[in-house]
């Protein structure tokens, strides 16, 4: 059972700093994505930022080099770091790892963690 579970919300200061980590249980495959989504009241779930296996780096346009994904592939952990933060950055974050159909799954998949809520706010 493949199991997320996000830690480091809280409340923190505009312009100032807070870091978020997932770890990841049950995965067997080799290959998969993780990242961050978060959602902000009275809003749709937006992507935050991927990172694959390889290391490659996806991130929105809003991050403007404010925050950093990073992943550890011997811990199954996924962080990421956010600097700068602004009120608008308030939401609940959301860790997610995609498994893509390689063969011999057959099936793309995709995993959530519960979430954790970050406030920036003086």
């Amino acid at each position: 059972q493949v199991q997320l579970v996000e830690s480091g919300g809280g409340l923190v200061q505009p312009g100032g700093s807070m870091k978020l980590t997932c770890t990841v249980s049950g995965i067997s495959d080799d290959i998969y994505t993780m990242g961050w989504y978060r959602q902000a009241p009275g809003k749709q779930r937006e992507f935050v930022s991927v990172i694959s296996s390889g290391g490659y780096v996806s991130n929105a346009h809003f991050i403007k080099g404010r925050f950093t994904i990073a992943r550890d592939n011997a811990k199954n952990a996924v962080t990421l770091q956010m600097n700068n933060l602004e009120p608008e950055d308030t939401a609940v974050y959301y860790c997610n790892v995609h498994i893509p159909d390689i063969p011999p799954r057959e099936k793309a998949m995709d995993y959530w963690g519960k979430g954790t809520l970050v406030t920036v706010s003086s």
